[in-house]
């Protein structure tokens, strides 16, 4: 079956006229996860961002993302998922959790990112990073006392545990990377442009019916 999706994939892709760029490659654009994971969301087809809020390559990419974001399609529903490649990453994944359990995460996700790049926080790690991040919330309005007992909450270590699972289940050696319908990866080695229109690539061969019919 995944033989047949991945047929699939290659005519699509060979096919289409749509992109500026040469065809996307599997092992240089992509790759096909073996085994495929599960996704969440039935009936839809799943776009999954994994991501660290002090990668620079994952916040040069943000723009160009929420552009993508906009014209996604009807059955295509996306995911946010902090990476876990280090354990330093956790801190990160915590916040994201954290702001999400706390609804500011729409709020505030984007100028968390613009001020770590801008003021260079990345230099920071570990204790000195994480309270930096929590007195710069505070100063957004975050309370502090929600905030501290919402990030040592039993709902968020789960989360970030299931982050870093899906971050080893995925085979995420580096971040920025889309992942589709929990079939394929494609790559932060592809250009940027390039990581949306094989990503839309992807998403179009979930779209026929012998990819459908494997899930």
């Amino acid at each position: 079956m995944f033989a047949r999706v991945a047929s699939g994939i290659a005519g699509l892709i060979l096919s289409a006229t749509v992109f500026a760029q040469a065809a996307p490659e599997e092992g240089l654009d992509y790759y096909e996860l073996r085994p495929p994971q599960a996704t969440e969301s039935a009936g839809k087809i799943e776009v999954v961002e994994f991501f660290w809020y002090r990668c620079p390559h994952c916040y040069a990419l943000e723009p160009d993302l929420e552009d993508w974001l906009k014209r996604l399609p009807g059955d295509v529903v996306f995911k946010r998922v902090p990476g876990i490649l280090d354990p330093d990453w956790a801190i990160d994944a915590r916040i994201f959790y954290t702001l999400e359990a706390m609804n500011e995460l729409k709020r505030l996700h984007r100028p968390l990112f613009d001020v770590i790049h801008r003021d260079g926080v990345p230099r920071l790690q570990g204790d000195a990073y994480a309270k930096w991040v929590a007195d710069w919330l505070a100063k957004q309005g975050v309370d502090s006392a929600k905030y501290d007992a919402t990030l040592r909450s039993f709902t968020v270590d789960s989360k970030v545990r299931r982050a870093a699972q899906l971050s080893r289940a995925y085979k995420i050696s580096g971040v920025p990377a889309l992942a589709v319908q929990g079939r394929f990866v494609v790559l932060s080695s592809s250009a940027r442009g390039k990581m949306f229109s094989t990503t839309d690539a992807l998403i179009g061969a979930m779209r026929k019916p012998s990819a459908r019919g494997g899930s």
